[in-house]
């Protein structure tokens, strides 16, 4: 039996199954709760949004927050999430 010493990283070729709207949560990492909050208000904009600390690093260095936020459709979902992944502030959005 061959073990692939360098397995191949997880994919989903599956489309979640979702019904909208629904509340959805963002854990967004980065170095500066005020720099994200700022980052999640340019991206989602006006929709009301609940926004929570949940961790900061040991160092201090990165912290993360929760954004929650009712989605209208999967269109929405996947830009907010493109938007803040692609902003200077957030390092990581889960």
């Amino acid at each position: 039996m061959h073990i692939d010493p360098f397995p191949k990283p997880f994919s989903c070729t599956e489309k979640p199954d979702i019904d909208y709207p629904c509340p959805w949560t963002y854990k967004v990492i980065g170095m500066s709760e005020d720099a994200l909050k700022k980052a999640i208000a340019t991206v989602i904009g006006e929709s009301e949004v609940l926004i929570t600390p949940s961790h900061t690093s040991s160092g201090g260095k990165y912290c993360s927050i929760n954004v929650e936020v009712v989605l209208e459709d999967d269109e929405t979902r996947l830009r907010y999430y493109q938007n803040l992944k692609n902003h200077a502030a957030v390092k990581v959005v889960m």
